[in-house]
């Protein structure tokens, strides 16, 4: 009667997917946008400068990626497994390390600014004054990047993801304002860009430390010892290695192709790369904010064994990426004149460079949205050695093995094709590897994204906050466990729970039960979206609470506030 109907998880997908995506977008669109001015107030070829920086920025998004993402993953799982205190650990880790890396970068980059520079141009050599000039104005923000965006990552697994957007759509407005400021107005040129976007990194970084005034935090800073907070950090890297890996691999590839582009083609290619580039801009804002959305749900369904809730969040996040990518695709492949025009590229030279790149890298699109999700559901199913493997085929080994034979081969068009190829080739080899891994399991794993089986005789129910509901699905349960003698204390445990969880909110519309029946116990895991509710402690403000009932015949209970959601595990012994 009372089937599953996987609306929590659509409510709860939702609910971080549009501010995700709202923060990605910012994120993006600023980035977008900031080429978009530049090109306009100082010239097109202004943007092979900035494309020849791109490494660095990519660096950078890798340690922040890595400690940051990383350990957001961990911290969500740590509250699924209960343990408060090492969820805490992990973000205290987090923060403190980037913090430190951010201001290393920063002093490390202005002392040797130069010889990065000259390092940077190897084969265009005439940009290294303006290559300068922009790095040293962008690597004042690195400290304020990476603690902006390693915070949001803890922010959103803490189930408050409206904070992140605001402070970093803030932080994006006020680099495009100050963009036409400092260019148009002050004449800082090309440096003018660079601190513009330092500006909206330190302002960005203000705003989102509001999170720590906020009554509803889980998180906060804890002293941990320094052999602990070395363990922590290690765990962090390991785990956040898999998914930013893309980006290390990323800066190599950015490198090495800028590198071939400025040997085979020269200068407009370096133009036409640098719009290809910002063209994938539009295309991440879909890809980062599904797959942040989808990280910390399928970690913490998955830890918990629930397999048809992280199979019904992944089909729903391929389903985005793949609509986006081809739609983005049919439109840079059938208009590029679009793009053309919106970075005011005028000189005949370099139009049919432009051109011709647009059309030959959209195809890459669908590809780059298939791998970029993988990438990231690998990570949160703990499988970090597939998820890094991925990254290191797409993101590096293919397309510079490629690029540097085709460019040979037929010229300029290799380099932009090899794109495509490198897609093609990962997702071939991800076939190959799920088909592997489900023979040799025996069928535990099953599908192209690996997911398991639920075992056991597992039985899901969903209900809304309505007492007769309750009741009904008690009676329910009841009947169908009625030949195990712990029936009938199983059924009471739900009744108790959910009951109180009804009364002690004013409105809870959706409450997920799920019942699995293993050789041993019985456990009952519940869902809801109500106020904090942990069972383990009897609370005299709430005037139904007699939960001393449940705590009486579980043989254990587990609680945690985890995604916004109280989720808790109780354990009846046969």
């Amino acid at each position: 009667m009372y089937e599953r109907n996987y609306e929590l998880l659509r409510n709860k997908f939702s609910e971080f997917f549009l501010p995700t995506l709202f923060t990605s977008m910012a994120g993006n669109i600023c980035l977008f946008v900031d080429g978009l001015i530049v090109s306009f107030l100082i010239g097109a070829g202004s943007l092979s400068a900035i494309q020849i920086v791109a490494p660095v920025i990519t660096f950078v998004n890798l340690i922040y990626w890595m400690i940051g993402l990383g350990g957001s993953v961990l911290c969500s799982v740590s509250k699924a497994e209960f343990d408060d205190i090492k969820s805490k650990g992990y973000f205290s880790v987090s923060i403190i390390s980037l913090l430190t890396i951010g201001i290393l970068i920063t002093l490390f980059g202005l002392l040797f600014s130069n010889n990065i520079a000259q390092f940077l141009c190897s084969s265009q050599q005439v940009l290294v004054p303006e290559v300068t000039l922009y790095f040293n104005a962008l690597i004042l923000g690195m400290p304020f990047l990476c603690y902006m965006m390693s915070l949001s990552y803890f922010i959103r697994a803490d189930g408050i993801p409206t904070l992140p957007f605001r402070a970093i759509l803030i932080a994006n407005i006020i680099n495009i304002c100050c963009d036409v400021i400092y260019i148009q107005f002050f004449g800082l040129g090309i440096a003018g860009a660079a601190y513009a976007t330092t500006t909206g990194y330190i302002v960005g970084s203000i705003i989102i430390s509001y999170y720590f005034f906020k009554s509803g935090r889980t998180l906060n800073f804890i002293r941990l010892k320094a052999d602990t907070f070395i363990d922590y950090l290690k765990n962090i890297v390991t785990s956040g290695f898999s998914s930013s890996s893309t980006q290390l691999y990323l800066t190599l590839k950015l490198f090495v192709i800028n590198l071939l582009i400025g040997i085979v083609i020269g200068k407009s290619g370096l133009i036409a790369f640098s719009i290809c580039y910002n063209s994938l801009f539009i295309l991440y804002i879909f890809l980062i904010g599904t797959a942040q959305t989808m990280s910390p749900i399928v970690s913490v369904y998955f830890k918990e064994e629930d397999y048809l809730g992280v199979n019904y969040i992944i089909k729903k996040s391929l389903k985005i990426v793949l609509a986006a990518s081809l739609v983005l695709s049919i439109l840079f492949i059938v208009y590029p004149q679009a793009l053309l025009f919106l970075y005011s590229v005028k000189d005949p030279a370099d139009i049919p460079v432009v051109l011709n790149a647009l059309r030959l890298f959209a195809i890459s699109y669908v590809g780059t949205a298939i791998t970029f999700l993988y990438t990231f559901y690998a990570q949160a199913i703990q499988k970090n050695q597939l998820s890094t493997i991925i990254s290191l085929l797409e993101g590096l080994i293919v397309p510079i093995t490629v690029a540097s034979a085709l460019s040979f081969i037929i010229g300029g068009n290799g380099i932009w094709i090899s794109f495509t190829v490198a897609e093609v080739v990962t997702i071939l080899f991800i076939f190959a590897y799920s088909n592997h891994t489900n023979k040799k399991t025996n069928g535990e794993y099953s599908g192209f994204f690996i997911n398991k089986h639920n075992e056991g005789n597992v039985f899901e129910y969903t209900i809304s906050g309505n007492v007769n509901e309750a009741v009904n699905l008690s009676r329910e349960v009841h009947n169908y466990l009625k030949e195990d003698k712990s029936a009938i204390f199983v059924s009471l445990a739900i009744e108790e729970m959910l009951v109180n969880i009804i009364k002690i909110n004013k409105e809870v519309n959706t409450i997920d039960v799920i019942v699995r029946n293993n050789d041993e116990n019985i456990l009952i895991s519940i869902k809801d979206t109500g106020i904090d509710f942990n069972p383990l402690v009897e609370n005299k403000n709430f005037e139904f609470d007699n939960i001393s009932v449940l705590n009486k015949i579980a043989s254990n209970i587990d609680y945690s506030r985890v995604l916004g959601l109280n989720s808790t595990v109780i354990t009846i012994d046969k």
